[in-house]
């Protein structure tokens, strides 16, 4: 990026800053603070800052327009200290990072910036899901990362003191790792005898019994003939175990309970296909270094990102769904002018309802896109007419 861009953006940014309103994290005085700055071209993070040092917030964003701003999940006795030990660690928010770089089948080469965008509001909605129904967190913070994903920031005072190994146990929950099928079903007395039931109170066993539930009302909109071919389709399912299983599954009331007695050795199989498919449809894929460590700097909400001249976009939980970040997080300071670019990487854009191709060379495009355009990488900011 050209210097004359980053003065530009720098300035943009800065006037954007003068006008917003910032709102601050619980307990902004015993986080660490850091930021990018614009100047040098580099990456480089300023970081080790209290908020006393800073300033106020406002007044420090409008002064140094920074590329990025972060603040820390962690609480600190003495968060402005040199040192993370002496720092004095007083818990830390549990917070997951979902990056649309790490999700299964994107190829940050061949994906569209768009596509990888909704591709990664659906694994939001999964993880919201986990966090809500098995963890029962009700407040979690969703944020949208101004870049390629979310944030969500989980604040309960009865995870903030949890050390990284109990973190990583989170994270293997939330992405179903070394889940045992065998421990979602268990054995239990009935009269004289014992009966094998599959988990269906919560938690994966839960999630399991909805798929297995499913598919049993599936099938009894069947024939008989139907319901074999569609049960052998599971590997391992031959005809005699496919017809144990079909009449097991055709008792409701058995079903709804759990009852996984009957059915043979091929139930069983059944139960780790449908687990396994559960675990594809339903697991979050976080990026586990962000949960697991306790010391970790995230975005502030209501900042820019420097990568895109999107907002750090905070969301209620109600607005998750519908929110489009390449309409919703462009700074309405933005809006209403036009400026001249010099395009250096063309191709197609979706951006702010917009569909279109920019071609190499100087054009003059709304501000919004061409700060989107630079803050990329694929612009230059053409020199003001004299």
């Amino acid at each position: 990026m050209e210097r004359r861009t980053r003065e530009y953006l720098r300035g943009r940014f800065g006037d954007y800053y003068r006008a917003a309103r910032v709102a601050l994290p619980p307990a902004p005085d015993a986080r660490e603070w850091g930021y990018i700055p614009w100047s040098g071209g580099g990456t480089t993070m300023i970081r080790h800052q209290s908020r006393l040092e800073l300033g106020a917030v406002g007044e420090f964003l409008a002064d140094e327009s920074p590329r990025h701003v972060y603040f820390s999940a962690a609480r600190y006795g003495d968060p402005g200290a040199g040192t993370m030990d002496a720092k004095e660690w007083r818990g830390a928010d549990l917070v997951f990072d979902l990056d649309a770089d790490h999700l299964p089948g994107v190829d940050p080469a061949t994906t569209a910036y768009a596509e990888m965008l909704a591709r990664c509001k659906d694994a939001l909605l999964r993880l919201l899901d986990l966090l809500e129904d098995d963890f029962g967190f009700r407040d979690a913070q969703v944020v949208f990362s101004g870049g390629r994903g979310y944030h969500v920031h989980v604040r309960d005072e009865a995870v903030r003191d949890l050390d990284s190994p109990a973190r990583r146990e989170v994270v293997d929950y939330l992405r179903a790792i070394d889940v045992d099928t065998d421990a979602l079903i268990r054995t239990r007395a009935a009269g004289t005898t014992t009966r094998r039931t599959l988990l269906t109170e919560g938690g994966w066993g839960r999630r399991v019994h909805r798929r297995l539930e499913a598919l049993a009302a599936e099938l009894r909109a069947l024939d008989d003939e139907e319901t074999l071919e569609r049960l052998q389709a599971y590997e391992g399912i031959g005809e005699s175990r496919a017809e144990r299983i079909r009449e097991a599954l055709s008792n409701p009331g058995a079903i709804a309970d759990g009852n996984v007695e009957r059915g043979g050795p091929g139930l069983r199989i059944l139960l780790e296909a449908i687990a396994e498919e559960t675990f594809g449809a339903e697991t979050a894929p976080i990026d586990e270094p962000v949960t697991t460590d306790v010391r970790r700097l995230i975005r502030l909400p209501g900042s820019l990102h420097g990568g895109t001249g999107l907002i750090v976009r905070r969301l209620d939980r109600d607005a998750v769904e519908p929110f489009d970040p390449l309409t919703d997080a462009v700074p309405e300071r933005f809006r209403g002018e036009s400026v001249g670019i010099d395009v250096t990487e063309p191709g197609p854009v979706e951006f702010d309802g917009e569909s279109l191709t920019v071609e190499s060379g100087e054009c003059t495009v709304r501000e919004c896109l061409a700060v989107f355009l630079m803050a990329r990488g694929r612009a230059e900011k053409v020199p003001e007419a004299r």
